[in-house]
């Protein structure tokens, strides 16, 4: 059993390296400020093709890329669910390097990934829960965006509705803890900029890495 679940935690890791190398392409082809939002991606993917994928100093977003693929196979390895959490791997890890960068989640990423997440979802027999759990997110993040603008953007909505799809096919549990937990994870960086004086209490930070990592928390204590 040990080795059945080995083996294709190491062969999503190495392809986690390559996909690495192209979510770092498409991230880079991505500015703070453009005035032609679909030339942009259209570049940036156009870019992204024609690369070497190879891993590049620092090795960061590949390696990041690599561990999450190799987490979400390990823990989801016998599951029809594999494969939309791949895709979201990949995805994720640009949308978080953009939006670190940025402070932006483009649409071009985000809005193309709902089909292809529910295609993806379909052979799983748990479409319903993760559309019910998808809308779900959106519409408390979409509540919170209304209330204070300044604190999340829309496209930290759009993503929300991604996470609650993927976590809320995984069950009920998945999703409460990829939708608190991102909140929780945010809280405590901003604490730790306040304690090392980084930044005020005003100070804006961008929301989607959290977002995504509490995702990956979801996945992993998965029950």
């Amino acid at each position: 059993m040990a080795v059945q679940v080995a083996l294709p935690v190491a062969v999503a890791a190495v392809l986690g390296l390559i996909a690495g190398s192209y979510a770092r392409a498409v991230a880079d082809g991505f500015g703070a400020e453009v005035d032609d939002h679909r030339k942009e991606a259209r570049q940036a993917f156009a870019r992204a093709i024609r690369i070497v994928p190879l891993p590049r100093r620092p090795y960061l977003i590949e390696g990041a890329t690599a561990l999450a693929a190799g987490l979400v196979t390990w823990r989801l390895h016998d599951d029809w669910l594999l494969a939309p959490w791949l895709y979201a791997v990949v995805a994720g890890i640009a949308l978080a390097v953009i939006d670190w960068r940025t402070f932006r989640l483009p649409d071009m990423i985000t809005l193309p990934s709902y089909p292809i997440i529910l295609v993806l979802l379909a052979p799983s027999g748990h479409l319903a829960s993760a559309v019910i759990w998808g809308l779900a997110l959106i519409g408390i993040y979409a509540v919170l965006w209304f209330i204070r603008p300044t604190g999340l953007g829309l496209g930290d909505v759009k993503l929300a509705g991604i996470v609650g799809m993927l976590t809320g096919a995984l069950g009920s549990q998945a999703a409460i803890v990829a939708g608190l937990g991102g909140h929780l994870l945010g809280a405590i960086y901003a604490v730790g900029l306040l304690v090392t004086r980084r930044a005020n209490r005003t100070t804006e930070f961008p929301f989607g890495p959290f977002m995504l990592v509490a995702a990956l928390v979801a996945v992993l204590t998965r029950v």
